[in-house]
């Protein structure tokens, strides 16, 4: 099949090499002309995937409608900050009833609307399936065994991006419940930040393990309140997130936390970055949203005051710790 990838970065980049690898014509279109050609002569993505050869099978692109000229599947792989943008920059470009993968986590500011909605609202799509799960695109591109879940509401629609998408180390299951995934994969980068904040203030297994079990029921709170099926936060894109995210070596977000608390500022910390850390950007909407839904979110709470209001960490932890009683479930 002919697959278009918008979204240069470094998950854009490993579901291009993964479909490429499967023997379909894959092309990657990203904003920068200049280094768009660079990854053309180079076959390398150093910025976004640093290390991984890209086979010349690929084609990358920055003119927008080389990029989509007939593909018969679209990928919107671009961060959560941008995707409104970018996707208004292919209005008119992309036929409605094209299938079109969302592999973006994340919330609109504005409208707090999750990214499949925001595609079809700015293109016109009526065929969007969410493909999400414990997927970090370091391992994804060097062939590491991986689970994924595609999720759209119509079940003919994730069947087919399974059946294009799965592998011998890549294997896709299905879900109705592109509310309760995409949720989850919002929320994940929040609790990510806490979880890397209680490293960097050099604390234990046993607080690592607190801050996901209760992160992983403020993800079930928030998806129950948005309409989730809460069964879904039990599966790879609910807890299996969670916990790739919060631990992995790879994980931006648990990364900005470790370094809040090391003692850095949030400014100078994402002023370093050159990939965007999804769960500052998500740490802002999340909170607000549960704020309009009546959702208890504490642990997203604290990470929004570190980020944005440059709550020190010592009360951050006193307000977790100090919370009134109550029962777990």
């Amino acid at each position: 099949m002919k697959i278009a990838v918008i979204g240069d970065g470094g998950w854009g980049t490993a579901t291009a090499l993964l479909l490429s690898g499967y023997g379909h014509d894959v092309t990657v279109w990203g904003r920068s002309a200049d280094y768009i050609a660079e990854i053309q002569a180079t076959h390398l993505n150093f910025r976004y995937l640093p290390g991984v050869a890209i086979p010349p099978a690929i084609h990358w692109t920055a003119d927008r409608a080389e990029a989509v000229k007939g593909a018969e599947i679209v990928v919107l792989a671009s961060p959560s900050k941008f995707f409104g943008e970018v996707c208004a920059s292919f209005r008119g470009l992309i036929p409605a009833d094209m299938l079109t993968v969302s592999l973006t986590k994340g919330l609109c500011e504005k409208t707090h609307a999750r990214m499949s909605e925001l595609a079809r609202e700015i293109l016109g799509l009526t065929r969007v399936v969410v493909l999400s799960g414990p997927t970090h695109a370091e391992e994804v591109a060097r062939g590491i065994p991986t689970t994924i879940v595609a999720a759209a509401e119509n079940s003919a629609d994730a069947k087919q991006v399974q059946a294009v998408w799965n592998g011998p180390r890549f294997r896709v299951y299905t879900s109705d419940d592109p509310v309760g995934v995409e949720m989850g994969g919002a929320v994940k980068n929040v609790i990510a930040i806490a979880v890397g904040c209680s490293d960097g203030l050099g604390f234990g297994d046993n607080t690592r393990a607190a801050l996901i079990t209760r992160g992983l029921a403020e993800v079930a709170r928030f998806a129950r309140a948005a309409g989730a099926n809460p069964r879904t936060v039990s599966g790879l894109s609910g807890i299996g997130d969670l916990i790739v995210t919060c631990t992995s070596r790879h994980s931006r977000n648990h990364m900005v936390g470790e370094r809040l608390g090391k003692g850095e500022k949030i400014a100078a910390i994402i002023g370093s970055m050159q990939m965007v850390a999804e769960g500052v950007w998500n740490a802002h909407v999340v909170r607000s949203l549960a704020k309009s839904m009546g959702v208890e979110m504490p642990i997203t709470e604290v990470v929004y005051r570190m980020c944005y209001e440059d709550m020190p960490v010592a009360e951050a932890i006193e307000m977790l710790m100090n919370r009134p009683l109550k029962d777990e479930i």
